[in-house]
């Protein structure tokens, strides 16, 4: 009988230092809707102010809230663009269906470039197109069909929460944001806001990566929006501003025109509908005049002034007006911490057969980093080779059986050994660390192993082959 054979490599795993369910972001016109403030506490439907905040940064009468609803909503109507999940929530009738159609866009959102989300929304509604269908699929199938959006963890939250609603809610969804959040797993303030304004029309405000963007500029807040004061503070503007005619529209209004016009870095100010009502606006033309001269003495001009103290919602004083970057200068943002950086031991398991060669895959947790996706059996990086060693035999041991500590050898890391090995590839980068196909002649026993798991495997499943061997 012959006995298995290993490929020990050692790996890196990146793992960003926010949660998944606190996933902070600007969308430009191609990327995702973040989900920045889900995370909050829901608020009354009331506006909550705070009472040192300045009038300079709040909408102080009607007059200026429907100029602002019917400027934005004007432009919408002309401006928006044709997506596959809005044209179901306008088309379809029956309400649990479009809630469902609507929650599969807003997850799939999240961290997504928005041209890729359109391929796998619609393949996603063709194969399961009601909340019923999604409860009875597998795990499995769900994250087939999710492979390349990353953050595995919203599909199977979306599933599970499919399953709740059929098996525990008699197959409706909730139809308010305060029990779409209370009810359905990973459904946060701002997912269930979105969904209840554009399914249900219920005229509740929501904020994510682009309302706050625009909100900060149109009021002039250069503070961290991610901070709690601030953030509190952009849902009572929404909730103020979002039209109880059209909620649904009015807020993918502005999170559009965050999208497309009031972007990160190089916003269209000229085409913006509501630019007469912007005082990052306004600051940048009253900078410009005191530059140039024109303006001098005290200038007529309406700035902050809180009751008491230093404004929370202003510019901080560690980071005053840059006159380079205009409206970009609302909102700063605190810097982000990089993220941690974790090693590991891999090792490719192969066990001959007559009907050819196996290679042991893992499932992992249910819980955590890549919860139940199948990889490569590791561990941790241990300091001591010998301590690193024993670890992986016991890991592969705990698997696949006995197996001779003789038959670990270190290979290097294990996607890039692949790679160093394809025909016509030449890996001169310092980053590799493994030599080229162009300067060996024949690849060792352990690559060839390497080699035979990948070919077979990487031409149709390459995303979720990547999130396994890195």
């Amino acid at each position: 009988m012959r006995k298995p054979r290993a490929a020990v490599g050692s790996g890196h795993r990146k793992q960003a230092a926010s949660q998944e369910g606190r996933q902070k972001h600007a969308k430009n016109n191609s990327q995702a809707k973040p989900s920045a403030c889900d995370g909050l506490a829901r608020q009354p439907e009331e506006v909550v102010l705070q009472a040192s905040v300045s009038s300079y940064h709040l909408f102080r009468d009607v007059a200026e809230v429907t100029a602002f609803r019917g400027s934005l909503l004007s432009w919408y109507d002309q401006e928006k663009r044709d997506l596959p999940w809005r044209r179901r929530a306008e088309d379809e009738m029956d309400l649990d269906r479009r809630a469902y159609a609507v929650w599969v866009s807003e997850v799939m959102l999240q961290q997504t470039q928005v041209a890729t989300v359109i391929n796998y929304y619609t393949g996603w509604m063709q194969k399961w197109p009601t909340l019923q269908d999604l409860a009875s699929a597998s795990l499995e199938e769900v994250n087939q069909l999710w492979a390349g959006l990353g953050y595995y963890s919203r599909g199977r939250r979306l599933q599970e929460g499919a399953r709740k609603v059929v098996e525990e809610l008699g197959g409706h969804m909730p139809r308010t944001a305060e029990t779409l959040q209370q009810l359905l797993p990973g459904v946060g303030r701002y997912t269930a806001g979105a969904i209840a304004s554009i399914a249900f029309g219920q005229a509740t405000g929501v904020v994510d990566g682009n309302v706050a963007r625009v909100l900060c500029r149109v009021r002039a807040i250069g503070a961290d929006p991610s901070s709690t004061l601030v953030s509190q503070q952009l849902w009572g503007l929404a909730q103020q501003l979002v039209d109880p005619a059209r909620p649904g529209d009015f807020n993918q209004a502005a999170m559009e025109l965050g999208a497309t016009v009031c972007t990160p870095q190089r916003p269209l100010c000229s085409q913006c509908p509501v630019e007469s009502l912007c005082r990052a606006r306004q600051r940048v033309e009253q900078e410009q005049l005191l530059a140039s001269g024109s303006l001098s003495g005290s200038p007529d001009v309406e700035e902050c002034a809180p009751n008491t103290g230093q404004c929370h919602l202003c510019l901080p004083p560690s980071e005053p007006w840059d006159q380079t970057l205009g409206v970009v200068n609302f909102p700063r943002k605190a810097s982000r911490k990089p993220p941690r950086e974790e090693s590991s031991a891999t090792c490719v398991l192969e066990q001959p057969g007559a009907l050819g060669a196996q290679i042991l895959l893992v499932q992992r947790p249910n819980s955590g980093l890549l919860a139940g996706l199948w990889e490569f059996p590791s561990v941790t990086w241990e300091p001591s080779e010998q301590l690193q060693r024993k670890a992986l035999l016991q890991e592969l041991q705990r698997w696949a059986g006995p197996l001779p500590a003789t038959h670990l050898r270190h290979l290097g890391e294990v996607f890039r050994v692949y790679q160093g090995q394809q025909p016509g590839t030449c890996m001169g980068s310092k980053r590799s660390q493994v030599s080229s196909p162009c300067s060996r002649k024949k690849p060792r026993m352990g690559q060839q192993v390497l080699d035979n798991f990948f070919r077979s495997h990487i031409s149709t499943d390459a995303h979720s082959l990547n999130s396994a061997a890195q």
